[in-house]
């Protein structure tokens, strides 16, 4: 009987390492995903405070960049 138990443990165990092993390689198994290189991006300097955004970030008024929209409603800073 004891045997008979251990049979089916070990053929449970196959099964279940064999599922596994299944779903481990549907998932992509260790390959890595290729990086997309980072493209660089223009860092400018607000006209109000001078903080230093990226351009996406920021507002612009003309040729004049602004970190945010208070600070273009604001206008140049002084000195």
């Amino acid at each position: 009987m004891r045997n008979l138990l251990i049979v089916i443990l070990v053929f449970i165990g196959i099964w279940w390492a064999r599922g596994a092993l299944r779903r481990f390689k549907a998932q992509g198994g260790l390959r890595r995903k290729e990086a997309r290189p980072v493209s660089a991006e223009r860092m400018l300097e607000c006209r109000h405070c001078g903080l230093i955004v990226p351009e996406s970030e920021g507002v612009r008024a003309g040729e004049d960049f602004y970190c945010c929209e208070a600070h273009r409603s604001a206008g140049r800073r002084a000195g």
